[in-house]
C-alpha cells in the first residue's frame, strides 16, 4: 500500500502533473494512487525524488 495520493493531496498537486513528470499515462498514476497498482521500487524513488519526499514516506506502515 502506498500513500501517494495522500502527499499529492498534501502539496496541492494533481495525478495529471505527476503522470507528465513521470512520463508515464494518467491512468498507471490513477491506479498507484488508488492502490490499484503498485510502482516498482525504481518508479516509487522517482516518484519521491518528483514530490521531493523520502521515498518511505510514499509508504504504509501496516
Amino acid at each position: 500500500m502506498n500513500r501517494i495520493k495522500e502527499v499529492l493531496e498534501q502539496k496541492g498537486l494533481t495525478q495529471i502533473w505527476l503522470a507528465d513528470k513521470l512520463g508515464k499515462s494518467y491512468n498507471m498514476v490513477n491506479a498507484y494512487a488508488k492502490n490499484r497498482r503498485q510502482p516498482s521500487i525504481e518508479t516509487l524513488f522517482k516518484i519521491a525524488e518528483i514530490l521531493e519526499v523520502k521515498p518511505k514516506d510514499l509508504l504504509k506502515e501496516n
